[in-house]
């Protein structure tokens, strides 16, 4: 009888609220913060501090989850988020639904933007490539290819016609989407471009990268007659040379904008209303630059100028310069241009207390605020600053919710009710049931951890030596007792309840008791702990186990030997040799017969208690064993280890059971329940995972299928991996691709419609042979193929191709054979007739079209129904055109009547003339500065 095995499987997250793989962004209201958290996206009310919403994407059949690499919002309620297998995701923020998923990348998304109308998505990868989505119609346009290395950043110019797109290739691209190609490339930086931006008006682009200067590129923008439209007027270099504009060139160098730190860029961002400017670098600090407008430029730039004159008139009495020649003073008309130096100004800089990972400009700003930015920190935490005239204060922060560093170890109490984890600078007590952080408790570094009996205590041990005791009703660390000289490394608990062990890098194991004191001055009671016993080690301690009878305790040491000794007399029992590298974790099963042993080996080795001996070696981790677990009353063990990976073994068959994937760092501790019925496991990517037993049975071999389909599927859709793949050419200069990729579900949806081909003509074939027969006058009823379901040939064709997804229908089509094409081409001409169809038909046309284009022109048999296809289709599309040009003009129509029906027109009137008022204002200004009679400057007295 084949035995089946209960499976587990992901229940919940938690201990994340933002993480650092993943850029955040405001919503287009202001009032919510979209941030990643590994493979989630949480929507974070901004004044509340609570996360309202998180967007969870469906669990794929195999593989681990994946992580959120890109977010880009849209100005309605939509949010694209980019995932490390390549995939974009369109989710709706209103009822927090996925819209749809486009394929293309074949590597995780770096960047993702939409255009100003929202209709059209860019995205980059590391994967070299640009791909270009159509939002409305949630399909692919286009790939561009020309980088030599991962897009880093990308920005629409000329109201969308325009793609600028930085690379770690050091170079900026240009892309033309109309004609999709790359019209000009611009370098210039000598390291890595890691973001750029374009302000609101479209007047200058800035990009950044590990140089000491950010390049500032002016925009030449021609209008649709082929002038070039305004811009800054007299503009020049930093190095004083006027602007020469090729109409071939969208940038040109305008300058460079010195920046106060050398740390790499890793951010730059205009706001919404292009006036100020941050730079975030690769550490705690951002920059904030004011951009003045035309008018104040130009006003600094006389200002400037009209300094230097009088500096040189001053010197103009000695005939000589600064430098020591003289130099006649050129006048200041021909001279009044306005360098980078006018337009960018240093505002004022932020500090964070931790590095920052990305930041965020709100889209609306509060009152008597210059802006209002978001930042994310690489400690899992949101803060929140305002942006006065020369300084940034902090407004608020979110951080209780996460684990601020790795989580280092995670326990269950006695009663599975509370769950208790470490980190760099904290304990936090959580809800295992709901993942609700409830106490968090300042602590320094703690490396392991244990509940008193009861639930009313915990004890830490810390990276410094020290056990720290801590009342986890008031959220308090009660005493501090100094255990040991070095950190402590293990703490385990003794069976009797009345104690507990400890081992350090000191080389002691030290056997402690609980007891009760009263401090002075105050009623109550509370715990401490007093060393009772010391044992000596040769070497460092790095784990300690004890079986449950209490009559063995095995001490790992760094050396990879495992030592035995009775715990009555301390006396050593047996000593375990076989690991090669150290022993990172141990336990004992509950009855005491096994004991199994995890190292950096990367093997788990199965002892018996009795005799010491070795009963099974196994290959368990593709890295390190970091933990080890035996559900208790059973044989079952549970593994983690450094390869991100969990897995279910069997210690009396040593068989694998189940391997969970979800973490995306090395897993780093591991807790059981007393029932089994779920695991804890804390990672080093900061998340705290809970993985639930289900009612659903499973067996071995099943399990090892899967798995080879697993490593099959892998190959199929990484042709990089597989060595048998074909090796992709490098791209030729800014060339143009398919966006889609080939996936198992494209391969699949191809097989779908070439058997619905093969059933729809083969019902064909039996239609016409009945009309035969029935004119013949011997034949019967007709009796249809159940499989069609009811529906004719051409109907059950349409349902079958109508089934796969928009973005997915060119590569479905794409590995259609030749013969199939023409089938599927014999049926568009009835699907014409339907004018709800009339786009998908004529997208399927063009595609079988261009691929089969060569032997579609030598194929006799294809030329009538080409001809009868261009006929209809010509029609069918001029109809469709007419029928949304008319829907166009009936809209504009009733947006007139409401307007003149409302007092938008007088509104408009209204803040058109504050505009004039506003810059006549200013002119008057500057006009009477100018006839303003200049002071004669004093004549100093010569002395004789």
């Amino acid at each position: 009888m084949v035995k089946s095995y209960l499976r587990y499987e992901p229940a919940a997250s938690f201990g994340v609220i933002v993480s650092g793989e993943s850029n955040i962004t405001y919503d287009s209201s202001g009032n919510f913060v979209v941030a990643p958290a590994l493979e989630k996206v949480g929507i974070w009310n901004v004044r509340q501090g609570e996360c309202k919403k998180t967007l969870v994407p469906e669990v794929a059949k195999f593989g681990p989850s994946l992580a959120v690499t890109s977010l880009a919002a849209s100005h309605s309620s939509q949010i694209a988020c980019g995932y490390a297998d390549g995939s974009v995701r369109i989710w709706n923020l209103e009822d927090g639904t996925c819209e749809t998923t486009l394929n293309g990348h074949k590597r995780a998304a770096t960047v993702l933007r939409y255009n100003k109308i929202d209709s059209m998505l860019a995205s980059g990868s590391k994967d070299n490539d640009i791909i270009l989505w159509d939002v409305v119609g949630e399909a692919g346009l286009f790939r561009l290819r020309g980088h030599r290395d991962q897009v880093t950043d990308l920005v629409f110019v000329d109201s969308g016609k325009k793609l600028v797109s930085s690379s770690k290739d050091k170079f900026l691209r240009v892309w033309d989407l109309e004609t999709q190609y790359c019209m000009q490339i611009v370098g210039g930086h000598h390291s890595e471009i890691w973001s750029i931006d374009v302000d609101p008006a479209e007047r200058y682009l800035v990009s950044g990268s590990a140089d000491q200067e950010l390049r500032c590129y002016l925009i030449n923008l021609q209008s649709d007659d082929g002038t070039r439209l305004p811009e800054v007027a007299g503009t020049e270099t930093g190095n004083g040379e006027l602007v020469q504009h090729n109409k071939w060139e969208l940038l040109k160098h305008f300058g460079d904008v010195v920046r106060q730190n050398n740390h790499r860029v890793a951010t730059v961002r205009f706001n919404k209303s292009g006036n100020l400017l941050a730079c975030q670098v690769a550490g705690k600090i951002v920059d904030v630059f004011s951009v003045l407008d035309d008018a104040e430029a130009k006003r600094k730039a006389k200002r400037r100028l009209r300094r230097k004159k009088e500096k040189k008139s001053s010197n103009k009495a000695d005939g000589v310069t600064e430098n020591g020649y003289t130099e006649l003073v050129q006048d200041e008309s021909s001279t009044s241009t306005v360098i980078v130096a006018d337009v960018f100004k240093h505002l004022c800089g932020l500090r964070a207390k931790h590095n920052i990972c990305s930041v965020s400009f709100r889209p609306v700003n509060a009152k008597n605020v210059l802006a209002s930015l978001a930042l994310s920190l690489n400690n899992s935490t949101l803060e929140f600053y305002s942006v006065m005239k020369d300084s940034a204060e902090k407004a608020t922060a979110i951080e209780l919710p996460g684990n601020h560093g790795v989580v280092r170890s995670v326990t269950l109490s006695y009663d599975d009710g509370l769950l208790m984890s470490t980190c760099d600078n904290a304990v936090k007590i959580w809800n295992p049931s709901s993942g609700y952080c409830i106490r968090t408790v300042d602590s320094k570094h703690g490396l392991c951890s244990m509940f008193a009996p009861r639930n009313k205590y915990a004890v830490v041990g810390t990276k410094d030596g020290t056990l720290e005791i801590i009342d986890i009703g008031s959220a308090t660390r009660i005493e501090e007792v100094k255990a040991h000289g070095s950190s402590v490394k293990t703490i385990m608990p003794l069976p009797n309840e009345d104690g507990f062990v400890t081992g350090s890098s000191d080389r002691d194991v030290k056997f402690w008791k609980y007891e009760t004191v009263q401090k002075l001055g105050l009623e109550s009671k509370h715990l401490t702990v007093s060393n009772t016993e010391t044992l000596k080690m040769d070497d460092d301690v790095v784990c300690v186990a004890i079986s449950p009878d209490a009559k063995y305790i095995a001490i790992a040491l760094l050396n990879s030997i495992v030592k035995v000794h009775h715990m009555d007399s301390l006396n050593l029992f047996i000593t375990l040799y076989g690991h090669k590298l150290t022993v990172l974790c141990m336990d004992v099963s509950s009855d005491g017969a096994f004991m199994v042993t995890g190292s950096a080996d990367k093997n788990i080795k199965i002892w018996g208690l009795d005799f010491g001996d070795c009963h099974k070696s196994i290959f368990a981790h593709s890295d390190s064993v970091l933990a080890v677990k035996f559900v208790r009353n059973t044989h079952y063990v549970f593994s983690v280890g450094a390869d991100r990976l969990i897995k279910y073994w069997d210690a009396d068959k040593f068989e694998l059971l189940l391997t969970l994937e979800g973490h995306h760092d090395r897993v780093s501790s591991l807790a059981v329940s007393n029932r089994g019925d779920y695991i804890v496991t804390g990672s080093y990517d900061r998340s705290i995972r809970r993985w639930d037993r289900t009612t659903e049975a499973f067996f071995i071999e099943e399990e090892k299928e899967k798995r080879l389909d697993e490593m099959f599927e892998g190959d199929l859709e990484d042709p990089s991996e597989n060595r048998f793949g074909i090796k992709e050419e490098i791209p030729e200069e800014g060339a143009v691709a398919l966006a889609g990729k080939k996936t198992t579900e494209t391969l699949s949806k191809t097989d779908l419609l070439v058997d619905a081909l093969d059933i729809a003509e083969v019902e064909m074939k039996r239609i016409i042979e009945h009309k035969e027969a029935k004119a013949a006058g011997r034949a019967g009823e007709f009796q249809p193929n159940i499989i069609m379901g009811g529906r004719s040939p051409s109907d059950y064709v349409l349902h079958s191709i109508s089934s796969v997804h928009t973005n997915d229908l060119e590569q479905t089509l794409l590995a259609l054979p030749f013969s199939d094409a023409l089938k599927l081409m014999s049926y568009l001409k009835d699907w014409t007739d339907n004018p709800d169809m009339i786009e998908t038909v004529s997208r399927i046309a063009m595609i079988l079209i261009q691929t089969h284009h060569s032997q579609l022109i030598t194929t006799q048999a294809a030329r009538p129904l080409l001809s009868v296809l261009k006929e209809v289709l010509s029609l069918r599309v001029k109809e469709c055109k007419d029928t949304i040009g008319f829907n166009l003009a009936a809209m504009d129509h009733l947006k007139q009547l409401m307007g003149s029906k409302s007092d938008a027109p007088f509104r408009d009137a209204q803040a058109k003339l504050a505009e004039v008022r506003l810059r006549l204002l200013k002119n008057t200004r500057i006009e009477t500065r100018e006839h303003r009679p200049k002071k004669k400057p004093k004549k100093s007295n010569d002395r004789l």
